[in-house]
């Protein structure tokens, strides 16, 4: 789908560290059916296959992922799922494309045999497994003191509106973005919104990304598992332009997540942390969110 961008606009898309590729054929793939009035109709639709991890020469998880960034993914799951930890020294990565395999190794011995069973992650919104206690984990975080700007909040919302995504060309997924000021740094999608998040959770391992004054944006619900899993990030900042659930705005109060639901256009809501925004944007400026820059679900919350 065409977009028309300002060269401010595009100035900022080329500021992308990662961001999707809609055009790789790998990701989706055109097929034929028939539309209401039973006329021939093409759409294109994501593709899916299932990715098995392993931590060393334990198999941990197979789960179902669209195929990108598998290296990113599985260090971004071990992360969430608190099997590496921060300190952890990574000693490979290795994907192999034909067995869909990824192995994680670390310097330290790791052995999770007692508490794993083998499983299989489906591509629903649910994470469909945990390891270990998730609350204790964010127990005692303290995340930093940084600010948010709405003039940032409405450029970053206007910019992932135009990016070019897999979601544009064939909807079905979920989108998640790294930003930092008024600037998206990684854009990461999947069939599920965890892996998306998991993506972005591994790459700010493997390049030691300084989470402090970074915000995350997703497109999907603010449930209690992604406030957690933006907490055990160490990331101040939730976005979404989803609505939310209310064991994820307890969360978020009790450990001082600034949380923000609803975003688009010249619209939001905070419901968490709002010492940190600092309201510098004249809305007679922002406008409401155009019909031709919608996604499919802006009526209601995805």
């Amino acid at each position: 789908m065409a977009r028309i961008m300002d060269a401010a606009s595009q100035d900022l898309l080329a500021s992308y560290l990662l961001r999707p590729d809609p055009a790789d054929p790998r990701l989706s793939r055109e097929v034929e059916g028939v539309d209401q009035s039973g006329a021939p109709a093409t759409t294109r639709v994501v593709t899916e296959k299932a990715l098995t991890l392993y931590l060393n020469a334990q198999e941990i998880v197979t789960m179902m992922t669209i195929g990108d960034h598998p290296e990113y993914l599985g260090v971004g799951y071990l992360l969430n799922q608190m099997m590496l930890r921060s300190d952890d020294e990574l000693t490979g990565t290795d994907f192999d494309e034909e067995l869909d395999v990824v192995v994680v190794r670390t310097r330290r011995r790791t052995d999770y045999e007692d508490k794993l069973k083998k499983r299989t992650l489906t591509s629903g919104c649910a994470q469909g497994t945990t390891f270990g206690d998730l609350m204790e984990a964010i127990e005692d975080v303290a995340l930093p003191r940084a600010e948010l700007r709405t003039s940032w909040l409405y450029r970053l919302t206007h910019l992932i509106n135009l990016t070019p995504s897999l979601y544009l060309e064939a909807g079905a997924i979920h989108g998640c973005v790294l930003c930092s000021g008024d600037r998206p740094l990684v854009y990461m999608e999947d069939v599920g919104r965890h892996n998306a998040v998991d993506k972005i959770a591994g790459w700010m391992f493997v390049n030691k990304v300084d989470p402090a004054d970074k915000i995350f944006y997703t497109t999907g619900r603010l449930t209690s598992e992604m406030v957690i899993k933006t907490v055990r990030m160490g990331i101040p900042v939730l976005v979404s332009r989803s609505g939310f659930t209310a064991s994820g705005v307890d969360l978020a109060r009790r450990t001082g997540l600034t949380l923000i639901g609803r975003a688009r256009g010249k619209r939001f809501v905070a419901l968490s942390g709002q010492e940190r925004i600092i309201f510098d944007q004249d809305l007679s400026y922002v406008a409401d969110e155009a019909a031709g820059s919608r996604r499919k679900s802006a009526g209601a919350d995805d």
